[in-house]
């Protein structure tokens, strides 16, 4: 294995492979999910010297988000020199903001240099995770019917997973296609035809300047407007590119810009008297490339901005001033056999309904078969909205980490460093449980709750939870379930060394490094 300052990535496709259901395995890590979070877990169980594991993935590659959302104009909205792991730089971004090829290609550059395939399991969906306490083991069984027994568990099967399709009473008599982002029918021609995208989006605005070139006509529809800033995208050229790979100093000064860059904002966020300059901003670039005035007032929005996502994008306005483009401020109703229906009982006409409208985040393991201790399920433990301790570990489901659990994202920052920040405590868990001898691992009930009363008032004078908008990051009781209160930072300084205080361990043997 080579060493991980080389990684000079040379991406190309992965191999797939396929486990039949058999005996029994007892992994002492089980991982699901082979997306950034389960690979970068993966990677660090190897630089620990732990090889007794096993990443569980339902489809037949690696990628995550990144492998399932191939619609036109995806890429990310955190520059590429951040997007990437610590200890895997990749001087070879051929722009500020890779685009999903380039990104798909980077994952699996770093499991074949990692030579992950070993450990990695495909075609195998998990569909019910059951804690053994006579073992302090889990027992998580497969689709296809095998069982595996690990020590520990790492849901590694990320936030934004399950997209949200609104449901419409008219949607089995319309005539054409219809399918979600997240779900791009390839198949499904826009050329010359009339499209409606419903949402407007991080997705939408990605994809709408995409194939407002091929369609005869789009018509956009939107809820709410958004906030949006300028991209500081660009080509990266090859003389930065051969600097990069060769003077790995200036990739880490790019890098450690970057970060800095998504951090600041987070603090106006915190405090939303501070958010002026971004306001000014966002309205400036809203002036500058939509001319005419009365589109420029719908697409105004009437709360914080930061309150919502930011979108981050230089051709979402321009595509929306097309002469075969129409912005509708209004949502979508019902489906007709021909076109839609927007709440005022208006109609338009359609060949093809494309749904931006993201991904189902209140609950992530609403569907799930998760049982921890004296038989509580997830769904019990969370009925009253999700809760966890630093977003990580959840009381009565002990040696059960999640990646990207609740109120562990970040306001502005790259997701990839808080995973690689969860990776880091998680890693520090498996040493103190060895360094006690422990077979169980469980926070504490009033840790976890003391946790999150502090940082639910945190959260309240935050502009996601006060800035007079219905968002994706809260939930049905106008609760924050999702957003950590403070930088990315702050998230760091917490998770860098595990309190046993926080934990209840029970001692025994344990086997398998």
């Amino acid at each position: 294995m080579t060493s991980t300052e080389s990684a000079h990535l040379s991406p190309d496709a992965s191999g797939s492979r396929t486990t039949d259901a058999t005996s029994t395995v007892e992994p002492d890590v089980l991982v699901v999910g082979a997306g950034l979070a389960g690979i970068g877990m993966a990677v660090a169980l190897l630089r620990e010297g732990r090889h007794n594991f096993v990443v569980l993935e339902k489809a037949d590659r690696i990628g995550g988000t990144w492998r399932e959302n191939t619609y036109p104009g995806c890429a990310c909205d955190v520059a590429s020199v951040m997007y990437s792991y610590s200890f895997a730089p990749n001087p070879n971004w051929t722009q500020m903001y890779a685009e999903q090829p380039e990104i798909l290609d980077y994952i699996d550059a770093v499991a074949r240099e990692y030579s992950l395939d070993a450990f990695i399991e495909f075609g195998s969906e998990v569909v019910s995770y059951e804690f053994d306490e006579q073992t302090d083991r889990w027992r998580v069984e497969t689709r296809a019917g095998k069982v595996y027994r690990p020590r520990i568990v790492v849901a590694a099967h990320g936030a934004l997973h399950n997209p949200l399709k609104p449901s419409f009473d008219g949607e089995a008599d319309f005539g054409g296609a219809i399918f979600h982002s997240a779900q791009w029918n390839h198949e499904v021609s826009l050329e010359g035809k009339r499209v409606a995208v419903v949402g407007t989006g991080s997705s939408a605005a990605q994809f709408i300047p995409r194939i407002a070139e091929q369609a005869g006509h789009v018509d956009v529809f939107q809820r709410t407007a958004h906030w949006v800033l300028p991209k500081a995208d660009r080509k990266l050229g090859a003389t930065e590119r051969w600097l990069f790979a060769r003077v790995p100093l200036l990739h880490s000064v790019y890098r450690n810009i970057a970060y800095w860059t998504h951090e600041v904002p987070v603090l106006a966020f915190m405090n939303p008297r501070l958010v002026r300059l971004l306001r000014f901003a966002a309205r400036r670039h809203l002036a500058k490339q939509v001319p005419d005035r009365e589109l420029r007032t719908r697409l105004t929005p009437d709360y914080e901005i930061g309150c919502k996502r930011i979108l981050l994008s230089n051709d979402y306005y321009p595509a929306l001033c097309r002469d075969n483009v129409e912005l509708v401020a209004r949502g979508v109703a019902d489906l007709t056999s021909t076109g839609v229906v927007t709440d005022d009982g208006a109609e338009y006409a359609a060949d093809v309904v494309i749904l931006g409208t993201g991904f189902s985040t209140d609950n992530r393991c609403a569907d799930e078969h998760i049982v921890g201790r004296d038989g509580t399920s997830i769904q019990q433990a969370w009925r009253d909205g999700m809760e966890a301790y630093l977003g990580l570990a959840v009381t009565e489901f002990p040696n059960l980490f999640m990646i990207m659990g609740p109120n562990s994202g970040g306001g502005a920052q790259s997701i990839l460093f808080v995973i690689e920040t969860q990776i880091g405590y998680i890693t520090r868990c498996l040493d103190l449980m060895d360094a006690q001898g422990a077979t169980r691992m469980e926070v504490r009930g009033e840790t976890q709750r003391e946790f999150n009363a502090w940082l639910h008032r945190r959260l309240a004078r935050s502009v996601w939870n006060s800035g007079g908008c219905n968002s994706w990051f809260l939930d049905e009781s106008g609760h924050n379930r999702q957003s950590w209160p403070g930088t990315g930072t702050g998230y760091w300084r917490r998770l860098r060394k595990p309190d046993p205080a926080a934990f209840v361990f029970s001692a025994g043997s344990v086997t398998g490094r």
